[in-house]
């Protein structure tokens, strides 16, 4: 039987995430993802690196930790209704490509629970807060918001992650007027029989 953490444990325990979270904000910040490694962000910390690894477990979870990720959504009250397919598909392009630590946590989220549950929290919650604007019941809210992530993400996958030729070689204003209709009709429009 383990005995319980005591509040001097704990302390140094909460100090130490707090040291890597900062560190590694620091070092994905300046470096970038790919190039940031767990062995800087434990110098910059001040720690052994095994202790990065038994907070967090890989690259990829401290990483869904450490990053801040705020998809800037435009406020959809006010854009034109027939607008909103439109607007969202060029506002999640430009952050896609304005932007590699969404990228980086899409192909994180590809193979690590941590970052899979981040990028969930983050579309559930940012998303489903910009759709809820048109005050339909939570139920609808929230199933119009997984419509819209559905289609972004798997644009984001395509064109980001696997380079999916076709979707890397479509202008993003291409893309806007494929994408566009089928956001439409998930944000304003209801399910065919």
């Amino acid at each position: 039987m383990t005995s319980p953490a005591s509040p001097t444990q704990s302390r140094r325990s909460d100090a130490t995430r707090a040291a890597i979270l900062r560190a590694a904000r620091e070092r994905f910040a300046a470096d970038g993802y790919e190039r940031a490694t767990i062995r800087a962000i434990a110098a910059d910390a001040q720690i052994d690196p095994s202790m990065v690894m038994r907070y967090y477990g890989s690259k990829e979870g401290l990483f869904a930790a450490a990053a801040e990720f705020d998809l800037r959504l435009p406020d959809l009250s006010a854009v034109p209704p027939h607008d909103l397919g439109a607007v969202l598909v060029r506002h999640f392009l430009a952050r896609w490509e304005g932007d590699e630590t969404l990228v980086a946590l899409l192909r994180a989220a590809s193979t690590n629970p941590g970052a899979a549950e981040r990028m969930r929290g983050i579309f559930a919650d940012q998303l489903t807060a910009a759709v809820a604007v048109f005050g339909t019941d939570a139920e609808t809210t929230a199933r119009r918001a997984g419509l819209v992530a559905s289609q972004i993400l798997g644009l984001a996958f395509t064109r980001y992650i696997v380079r999916l030729p076709p979707m890397v070689d479509t202008t993003p204003e291409e893309l806007v007027r494929w994408i566009a209709p089928t956001l439409q009709r998930y944000l304003t429009g209801t399910p065919s029989n």
